[in-house]
């Protein structure tokens, strides 16, 4: 029983003190990239949370940029989630969300390209304080 032990414990040494093998390092590299992605989508919610909180007037580029900037600083997961997590929260980038929010909505296809200006300058690293309007609430 104590030679098991013996034995046990000295792989685990030599194991813990070896080089990782290839699939073990892509297994860490692929969980690193889930948890960033989970973080990246829980600060795009919280951005998407605030600005329906805030609700104010002239701010929703500000949150954009805010929600792609904190997603993308967690690394190559967050980086992904923002880039495929459009407004409204979770939907899909869609053509006919586009066309829509540009010709239904009354946002029109101008305002529609200054939200996508902001998600790009979140996510390139751009502080997102160049959208913030001036009166918003420092909790924000």
């Amino acid at each position: 029983m104590r030679l098991w032990v013996c034995v046990l414990l000295l792989s685990v040494v030599l194991c813990a003190s070896a080089d990782r093998p290839r699939i073990v390092q892509g297994l860490i590299r692929a969980g690193q990239f889930v948890r960033d992605a989970a973080g990246g989508t829980r600060d795009m919610y919280r951005a998407y949370k605030d600005m329906r909180e805030a609700n104010y007037k002239g701010a929703d580029k500000y949150f954009h940029a805010r929600g792609n900037y904190d997603a993308a600083r967690r690394g190559p997961g967050g980086a992904w989630a923002a880039r495929v997590i459009r407004w409204p929260f979770l939907l899909p980038h869609s053509d006919a969300r586009e066309t829509w929010q540009s010709g239904v909505s009354g946002r029109g296809a101008e305002d529609t390209r200054a939200d996508q200006e902001a998600n790009a300058w979140g996510r390139s690293g751009g502080d997102p304080n160049r959208y913030r309007p001036k009166g918003l609430p420092s909790k924000y």
